[in-house]
């Protein structure tokens, strides 16, 4: 039988890509059975297609954050702010893309049965909740993209609300300041009134007493007259000084009723500014919510939750192929050509009832035992070999003591006796 008959030698550059998003080795691929590179090219494609949707769904997510919440900007693309978000987007996209390649190669194929034990599972429990997250996470911008019409549609009924409320806010606030300033008016205007009222019926009184009486007699200017002309000057004087007192503050409350008026119209016309605030991720997020219902968006993240999580329950899932036997056979060609050998032992339940199915690897390296070994045998040689010159050393000076002493002792005697 033809061992060669699986085997390609050309293939196309999406399907080494795909291959090479989903973890393959191209290599083995080439030599593997059909289904193996089948396998590989859809496993590719799911997480390609996730990047992709995550991708869109981070830049929409970035458009509606940054882009200008205004009238004037929701009918038309804001263009600064879409090309920031494509290429927002597109970091996005490939970070996702890299972290879904990573959950799904580092799955490895669990126990190559069909079963996914809880072992297994437990094994897995971190990638799935990654996943998870990434998949809440492409949801949400996605359905709020779904349903956008509606959600203007609501949105433009909140802000509409939400610009009467404040309006209403500044009605009432600056309604407020403007009757205290026409309260203090009519205080000071009435004091001024007054004034003006007194000063009227005294100059009435002076007139009528310089005035001509019935019957053609007149008082003429008398003590009374320049009583009277006096008293409607003390009054004159009484209007002259309220008006000089109380006038500059009515025209000062005038003033600050035009203040008012004018900053409450400034703020009326930011009114809209304000109530565009409410166009954000967050409120789009629950109006989606509220439109589409918790059924709908339910399905929709467990939609994303099955196109996220998908690969890696098919990996605990898939049967050992050819192409996995390949893997661990090149692995191990890797390991032996390397120095790297591994010592399997299993506990039995005769020897050790306690630790029956534990499974204990002993670890060797071969290349670096015999550095290791190289460097411990010459440190022992060294040893010897010190060790005897040391021997050969002493010998010779022994033989040279025996011929001549004198030369390594010499006696001083001292000739002078106390």
């Amino acid at each position: 039988m033809n061992s060669t008959a699986n085997k390609i030698t050309r293939v196309s550059r999406p399907t080494k890509f795909l291959w090479w998003a989903a973890g393959g080795n191209e290599e083995i691929l080439m030599r593997s059975t059909h289904s193996d590179r089948v396998k590989y090219l859809t496993l590719g494609g799911i997480i390609l297609a996730t990047g992709i949707m995550a991708g869109l769904a981070g830049g929409y997510a970035f458009y509606t954050i940054f882009a200008p919440h205004s009238e004037e900007f929701i009918a038309k693309t804001h263009v600064p702010t879409a090309v920031m978000s494509l290429i927002a987007g597109l970091l996005w996209g490939a970070m996702i893309f890299n972290i879904d390649r990573f959950i799904v190669t580092s799955t490895g194929t669990g126990d190559g049965t069909e079963a996914i034990t809880w072992s297994e599972f437990k094994s897995a429990l971190p990638r799935l909740i990654m996943g998870a997250i990434i998949a809440v996470t492409i949801s949400k911008p996605l359905e709020i993209r779904m349903f956008q019409d509606e959600i203007n549609v609501e949105l433009k009924s909140a802000k509409m609300e939400k610009q009467r409320e404040f309006i209403q806010s500044l009605d009432s606030i600056y309604a407020q300041r403007i009757a205290g300033q026409e309260a203090n008016i009519k205080d000071w205007q009435s004091e001024i009134d007054e004034k003006e009222d007194a000063y009227t019926k005294a100059e009435k009184i002076f007139n009528d007493e310089l005035a001509e009486k019935p019957g053609g007699s007149s008082s003429g200017y008398g003590p009374d007259a320049k009583r009277k002309e006096q008293l409607m000057l003390d009054r004159k004087r009484d209007r002259e000084m309220a008006r000089s007192k109380y006038q500059p503050l009515i025209d000062k409350a005038y003033a600050n009723i035009e203040e008012y008026e004018k900053q409450k119209q400034e703020e009326v016309e930011q009114s809209g500014v304000i109530a565009a605030g409410l166009d954000g991720l967050l409120q789009r997020i629950k109006l989606a919510h509220e439109i589409a219902g918790w059924t709908i968006s339910l399905f929709i993240t467990l939609l994303f939750l099955a196109i996220e999580l998908t690969p890696i329950f098919f990996k605990l899932m898939l049967i050992k192929s050819p192409y996995d036997y390949l893997l661990e056979n090149e692995k191990e060609l890797v390991k032996a050509n390397d120095g790297i050998y591994i010592e399997y032992d299993y506990y039995s339940q005769d020897d050790h009832p306690e630790k029956q199915g534990m499974e204990r690897h002993l670890v060797r390296f071969l290349e670096k035992e015999r550095i290791n070994l190289e460097k411990k045998e010459l440190l022992e040689a060294q040893k010897r070999l010190t060790k005897y010159a040391v021997e050969k050393f002493e010998q010779q000076q022994r033989s040279l003591i025996d011929q001549n002493p004198e030369q390594y002792i010499s006696v001083e005697r001292n000739d002078h006796e106390d």
